[in-house]
């Protein structure tokens, strides 16, 4: 899995690490080197570094081991060297042969990413000591034991190459690969990760086998435990599996390539079918550790958020690109920042190419405000704060820190945000942000270019030498998610006409977690509403009756709150994550949001032109067109129904006929709370919160009588359907099935069951079949939509593959699902699936998040987590008979349609 792009990845604070290192004896050939705000940092004598982080809040245990190694250390001939490694160690060793497997038997939530500068294999799981156990012992085997063999290279080749296609078909992703090989002429950062498609076919297995034993030892690794767990005896069973390694004798290679200072414009044209325009301007920048890179960070948020960036204001509001961004990486040696926008179809390239640059190189004649820099800070340090509310990623978001050179980065970095002031910030953007230093769509010669300082790397020990750590935070109560404690715990009332669950409980940082759920209308009020609903949902946030959209934003940064408000015909949801002192704030702020929207016209065009893109992206994806295509075959429902399934014309001729007196009077006749709930899980102060609720919502009254549109099963006609999509690299298959069963049926639990040993996990047989065995898909699976309402779920199979390979999936695919038809699933399968299956949804109740839209959900559906239980024990008590039984009886491959799309050569 590589590590994703256009996503800014925040880490995680000191104050998330609320039990603080403890005194104790390090077992022999073990060394306590430091403890910096609740991480300490050991030692072992054949060089591999310890980081653990014991925090009881939660009842999940996070394991990271993180490689100094990624495709920066990669020779001529080895791009996706580093990937590819990522992908064989999970094919096992003479010990532990079945890697994947046992992860789902066992029910770990394990992966690995690979980036510039590291690798790294992750897992969560529901707290056991058994599963740390053992995950600590496959990863001191992985380390130096894995196969690394001819026979896995030749099908996980295979199986990259897929993920490369998959890539391939991502305008965004090409045109920043492209931008990046551009941008660096010498330096590894210009090569994708993934590598170059010759080198992962033709890769050399010596030279890889070389690379593993170079890099993939203790002392230029690091290991990272976080989450609940005993220390002491965790060190011991780490010292037991990886004392035992020698220290090696080679010495790593020294890294010393790095680009001149560019001396003008560069530039990249992509030509591809579909998408919708894109532009990128990226900029070379310090490492992460340096100094200057905070203020890099800031510099994006000036420029790229949304509503305050200047991109925003002076691109999408004046209608010349539908959407901007900005995004910068932190490396471990100069690297970059990337500034871009998305268009509407229509809207001229030149015009928002022109008004890109010069937005963001006017620094100097247009110097960064006291209130943007203010602003920004505020809300990066208000997103650094919020990461750390989840255990589960303390230790892999320190990986980014560990790839800069040292962990401490990660406060470090924080402080000097805090540090930061306007003339530092300006500064940086001046000597930066300029022509000759930028790599566009275009190139334009400068007679007299100004040059970006030297790149020059980092002296890590003078800039840690007056790092001061802060104190460690306090720690909370340990949880036991189990149903029973849930529906203990919970405090069930109501605030006028709407219903609330709330789950006080200790959590880090006092982190709360919250969802409200409106229900309206029914299928004649809802007839001919089209479009309008959602666009009703994604405006609400643009400003009230008291506040401006910036305000709404600048309010939310305040009370450190994330705010989420979807909608569809007949529901719209509202997702709050915020601390314990905010909460009831936060409430009246979605009260005021949801009871006094005024719908600002250029947030409603803005809104008009982001659909029309987003529409005009999908129509030649290769799976956007096939899940159209299998949701409109059948489809009995006239056009203007909620069930309808439109086409992307209609799709767009709905968003070009909404309009601001639609959209004023749906929220008029429909919002309110006939029908409401509220589910809350964290740090809560309930007294508190039932006083915003009321104030917030106990007048609130009207709203359109709610009736749940039904949505019975509607006999379809088997049909196969081929789908040309030129030009496109990865291709997809869709299957689906309409089943007669809802989640309070008898055979829930068994056709659950069987789905997940057929294709829901790493244990699957289609898994273990199309991707292990074959190398033919990045991803096969199956999975059930369950219905909680009627009896109408739908059993679906998808995977994606090169398109040359579409006969050999579908064969693959047809064939495992016939032997499990006629021979079914044996004992060992379903003792192991049961296992799985019951820890993944034990990690999953341990999700504040997924805890709050259950409580809300259960309100809906009147019921409580006593349900939940009962699957579990139905679940533990399936016989094989069972689930056999439920697979012949429900799944039948003649009733199937299938979806094939992609560029299908005769």
């Amino acid at each position: 899995m590589l590590h994703r792009i256009l996503s800014v990845a925040v880490g995680v604070s000191a104050a998330l690490f609320v039990q603080a290192s403890t005194a104790q004896a390090a077992p022999p050939g073990v060394t306590k080197v430091q403890a910096v705000e609740g991480i300490t940092e050991y030692r072992l004598a054949n060089g591999l570094q310890v980081l653990l982080i014991p925090d009881a809040s939660k009842p999940t245990t996070t394991v990271n081991m993180t490689y100094h190694v990624g495709s920066r250390q990669e020779n001529y001939g080895e791009t996706g060297m580093a990937h590819l490694l990522e992908h064989l160690l999970f094919k096992g060793s003479k010990k532990h042969p079945t890697v994947w497997s046992e992860f789902t038997k066992r029910g770990l939530a394990a992966n690995g990413s690979t980036w510039f500068d590291r690798t790294n294999y992750f897992a969560s799981f529901a707290s056991n000591e058994d599963n740390l156990r053992w995950y600590l012992g496959w990863q001191a085997d992985a380390m130096v034991n894995s196969f690394i063999a001819r026979k896995d290279l030749d099908t996980e080749m295979t199986v990259v190459r897929n993920e490369m296609e998959m890539g391939e078909n991502s305008p965004q992703r090409i045109l920043f690969e492209k931008t990046l090989a551009t941008m660096f002429q010498w330096h590894n950062y210009g090569k994708n990760t993934i590598g170059a498609r010759t080198d992962v076919e033709n890769v050399d297995i010596p030279r890889l086998q070389a690379f593993y034993r170079t890099y993939y030892q203790p002392d230029n690794a690091t290991l990272i435990v976080s989450g609940k767990f005993e220390p002491a005896k965790v060190l011991g069973w780490i010292a037991a599996d990886f004392a035992r390694l020698p220290k090696p004798s080679r010495k790593l290679p020294v890294q010393y390539t790095l680009d001149p200072v560019q001396d003008g414009e560069r530039s990249i044209t992509l030509h591809r079918v579909g998408g919708v325009p894109l532009i990128n301007a990226a900029y070379h920048v310090p490492p992460g550790a340096s100094r200057d890179y905070a203020a890099i960070e800031l510099i994006n948020l000036v420029m790229g958020d949304t509503p305050s960036g200047r991109l925003h204001k002076r691109l999408t509001e004046q209608q010349l690109a539908a959407a901007t961004y900005a995004f910068a990486e932190g490396l471990a040696e100069p690297g970059f920042t990337l500034f871009g926008a998305q268009l509407a179809p229509g809207q001229d390239v030149d015009k928002a190419r022109a008004a890109l640059i010069t937005t963001v190189e006017s620094v100097v004649t247009e110097p960064i405000t006291d209130e943007e820099f203010k602003r920004a800070q505020a809300k990066w340090l208000k997103d650094w704060e919020q990461a750390f509310t989840n255990p589960e990623t303390v230790g892999v978001s320190l990986s980014e820190s560990v790839a800069q050179g040292d962990w401490r980065l990660f406060f470090l970095t924080r402080d000097r945000v805090q540090a930061l002031t306007l003339a530092d910030v300006q500064r940086v953007a001046a000597e930066r942000l300029l022509p000759s230093n930028r790599t566009l769509g275009v190139y334009v010669p400068t007679e007299k270019p100004a040059r970006a300082p030297l790149p020059a790397r980092v002296d890590m020990a003078a800039e840690l030498k007056a790092f001061k750590p802060q104190a460690a935070a306090a720690s909370v109560e340990a949880f036991e998610a189990t149903p029973a404690n849930i529906d203990r715990r919970t405090e069930r009332f109501d605030v006028g006409g709407l219903k609330v669950a709330v789950l006080p409980k200790g959590a880090r940082g006092g982190a709360v977690r919250a969802t409200m759920t409106l229900h309206f209308g029914n299928e004649k009020t809802l007839f001919g509403q089209n479009d309008v609903p959602a666009a009703v949902a994604a405006l609400l946030d643009k400003g009230t009756t008291t506040l401006t959209r910036q305000q709404v934003q600048d309010r939310l940064d305040a009370l450190k709150a994330e705010l989420g408000i979807s909608g569809d015909d007949g529901t719209v949801s509202v997702s709050l994550q915020t601390r314990r002192e905010h909460l009831a704030d936060a409430v009246l702020l979605v009260a005021d949001l949801l009871r006094n929207p005024v719908f600002p016209a250029e947030a409603a065009e803005e809104l008009r032109r982001q659909s029309l893109s987003g529409i005009e992206q999908q129509r030649r994806e290769p799976g956007a067109l096939a899940s159209n295509t299998l949701a409109r075959h059948g489809n009995p429902y006239p056009r203007g129904d909620v069930r309808h399934a439109r086409t992307f014309d209609e799709m767009e001729q709905d968003v070009r006929g909404i309009t601001l007196e639609k959209i004023k009077a749906f929220h008029q006749r429909f919002y309110g709370l006939s029908r409401a709930e509220f589910g809350a899980a964290g740090d809560v102060d309930v007294p508190a919160l039932k006083a915003a609720l009321k104030q917030g919502f106990g007048d609130w009254q009207g709203g359109e009588p709610y009736t749940r549109v039904p949505d019975p099963i509607v006999a379809v006609k088997p049909e196969r359907f081929m789908l040309s999509t030129p030009d496109k690299q990865n291709a997809n298959f869709l299957a689906r099935l309409d089943v007669p069963l809802a989640d309070t049926d008898a055979d829930y639990p068994a056709l659950m069951m069987a789905n997940y040993l057929l294709g829901a996990g790493g244990s699957s047989r289609l898994w273990k079949r199309i991707r292990e065995t074959e190398g033919l898909s990045y991803d096969v699976r199956t999975g059930v939509s369950w219905n909680s309402q009627e009896p109408h779920s739908a059993w679906t199979g998808s995977a994606i593959f090169a398109p040359q390979n579409r006969a050999k999936v579908e064969a693959s695919f047809n064939d495992e699902l016939a032997k499990a038809l006629k021979s079914g699933f044996t004992a060992q399968e379903l003792a192991e699936g049961k296992n799985g299956l019951l820890s993944f949804r034990r990690l999953s109740r341990a999700q504040d998040g997924v805890l709050a839209s259950a409580l809300a959900n259960n309100l809906h559906l009147g019921r409580t987590f006593e349900v939940s239980a009962k699957v579990d024990d139905a679940l533990s008590k399936l016989t094989v008979e069972q689930v056999n039984e439920a697979l012949r009886r429900y799944v039948k491959p003649s009733d199937l349609v299938v979806v094939f799309a992609g560029d299908f050569k005769p």
